[in-house]
């Protein structure tokens, strides 16, 4: 292999590690918000018992999180000098403005967030935990912007020629509302609700089927299943929105999307299906003019494909952008199916009854970061072959230095470290949802009615 695949499979391997956590932060910093404004509320103790909970499994994700994130950073000055030096000033505004409102804002609080209970007064915890979620948020913001300005650039012009150009901020705050940025930012977002939500639906599920901490695990599910309902309903809208940026943007990653080739005809909607590169047609099930009408309201309208670029202007890797964008589509449409069901047993009054759901929701919680991971990969892949879009070339923007056999080292390095800490959290993860959310006289449904039983016989 070269070093341009070898750097951005490297690139590839880090930041799908590193995009497992800041999802999960921003989900759960949600939930516990709602949690312990519950209980500063009501006064009912178990929303305190359940904020303390997933405060603890919290730190372990954002630790977690932060470390993986720095080496994302030291790997744009090793294996990409070139894209480092054109996007610097962009980017280092963007992650300028993360440090100073989001990082200091989140760390700042989460001492006492994570080390404050019982040392001060619950509504200052609870101010908080609500600057940890904002900071979180507000880091989630920077990040996107940075990389939405790569899809779609606004806001700047072009200093010098050659391999010596390098982009530098006219406006920034169009550059920090290019395009795309509002729609793929709200599309995270959601998506992140999404992931803390199913991990918290999941454990509580896990805990009702085996008969423990009954109460306490209905309260947590019912909020949990009434984030994810709104973020599942919200994320269709916001996924249509991303979508026609995407079309209006960049039309050759929407062709590659739906694998629709010709240069200017009436496009399909795919349900499922498979691309055959060669013959440039794709074989599944589809909606006749699907695509036409979601871009333009008619069946007929005429939408760019892939024959409409050069060759080498457009992605090569067709078949794998149009899985994972199916695959994101199609785990969406599954997450509101599984929530609607719960939001109307739960109307019913039998949704704790209904083992099947509940077993449903226990294995649902891979669902979201599958569809996270493979929405980032569509959006990145569907880019090439722009590292900037129509600006800078993904093999112009590789350090000069950099060999392939040091890449492939570090890959290999990496993938050992990442399986070590990915076996941590997994280890750290099961013993605290083991143990459970125990605070003083709460504890196990089973073994308090037999200690209760045994003090009533004595």
């Amino acid at each position: 292999m070269d070093v341009e695949i070898l750097s951005r499979l490297q690139f590839a391997l880090t930041i799908s590690f590193h995009y497992i956590y800041p999802p999960l932060s921003i989900g759960l910093g949600l939930i516990m918000v709602i949690m312990e404004g519950l209980y500063l509320r009501t006064g009912d103790k178990q929303y305190e018992d359940l904020a303390r909970f997933w405060t603890r499994i919290f730190a372990v994700t954002f630790g977690i999180g932060v470390a993986t994130g720095i080496v994302m950073e030291f790997e744009f000055g090793t294996n990409w000098a070139t894209y480092s030096r054109y996007v610097g000033d962009i980017f280092g505004s963007a992650l300028a403005a993360e440090g100073i409102f989001a990082f200091a804002l989140e760390s700042g609080f989460l001492g006492v967030l994570l080390f404050g209970w019982d040392r001060v007064k619950p509504a200052v915890h609870f101010i908080a935990t609500v600057g940890v979620w904002l900071g979180s948020m507000f880091s989630a913001i920077w990040i996107v912007v940075a990389n939405s300005w790569q899809q779609t650039p606004a806001g700047y012009h072009i200093v010098g020629t050659g391999m010596e150009a390098r982009a530098e901020i006219t406006d920034f705050w169009a550059m920090v509302f290019n395009p795309s940025s509002v729609e793929r930012l709200s599309h995270v977002w959601l998506g992140s609700f999404l992931a803390g939500a199913f991990l918290v639906m999941s454990v509580h599920a896990w805990y009702l089927l085996h008969g423990r901490f009954g109460d306490i695990s209905k309260k947590a599910f019912r909020i949990a299943l009434l984030v994810a309902v709104v973020s599942s309903l919200a994320q269709l809208f916001a996924g249509h929105k991303s979508a026609e940026v995407v079309a209006e943007h960049q039309p050759a990653k929407l062709a590659a999307l739906e694998g629709h080739y010709d240069s200017l005809g009436v496009a399909d909607m795919y349900l499922i299906g498979w691309v055959d590169k060669e013959n440039k047609k794709v074989t599944g099930i589809r909606i006749p003019g699907g695509l036409s009408f979601l871009t333009g309201f008619d069946f007929k309208t005429r939408v760019k494909g892939l024959d409409y670029f050069g060759e080498e202007d457009r992605p090569s890797a067709v078949n794998a952008i149009f899985q994972f964008y199916h695959i994101m589509v199609a785990i969406g449409m599954a997450l509101i199916a599984i929530s609607l069901a719960g939001l109307y047993y739960w109307w019913r009054g039998t949704l704790f009854e209904k083992r099947w759901l509940l077993w449903g929701f226990v294995g649902a919680v891979l669902l979201p970061q599958i569809a996270n991971q493979a929405g980032w990969f569509a959006a990145e892949m569907g880019r090439q072959p722009w590292v900037v879009y129509g600006h800078l070339r993904t093999s112009d923007a590789l350090s000069k230095s950099v060999t392939a056999n040091h890449v492939l080292f570090s890959i290999i390095l990496f993938t050992i470290i990442y399986i070590f800490l990915f076996t941590l959290f997994v280890y750290m993860m099961n013993k605290k949802i083991q143990h459970g959310p125990v605070s003083g006289e709460l504890m196990d449904d089973r073994p308090r009615q037999k200690d209760m039983t045994k003090k009533i016989t004595d």
